[in-house]
């Protein structure tokens, strides 16, 4: 009833949902930046959706991982979806080595 009192996040559920909430926010810019400028730079538009859908399913079980509990997991999670918007990223510098 009250989420801007401290003691609200005393709970571990409710810190760890505050941690995973703050972190998508911290990721999201970038992975708007990659998609932005794979879509700008024009590489193809079904690899930066594809991309894209793997992206956001890798965040949310990465938020779900997080409220559980499970750091190893949570880490490879992160990574993962790290190296998805990388993939995004460099998409129009390797376009002309995809496949059609």
């Amino acid at each position: 009833a009250k989420p801007r009192d401290a003691a609200f996040y005393e709970d571990p559920i409710s810190a760890r949902a505050l941690g995973a909430q703050q972190n998508g926010i911290e990721a999201f810019p970038f992975f708007a930046i990659a998609v932005l400028l794979a879509q700008f730079r024009q590489a193809p538009q079904h690899y930066i959706d594809e991309l894209a859908v793997l992206f956001l399913i890798v965040r949310i079980a990465y938020a779900f991982t997080y409220l559980g509990n499970r750091p190893t997991l949570r880490s490879i999670l992160w990574s993962l979806g790290f190296a998805i918007n990388i993939a995004i990223f460099f998409l129009p510098a390797i376009r002309n080595y995809l496949p059609a």
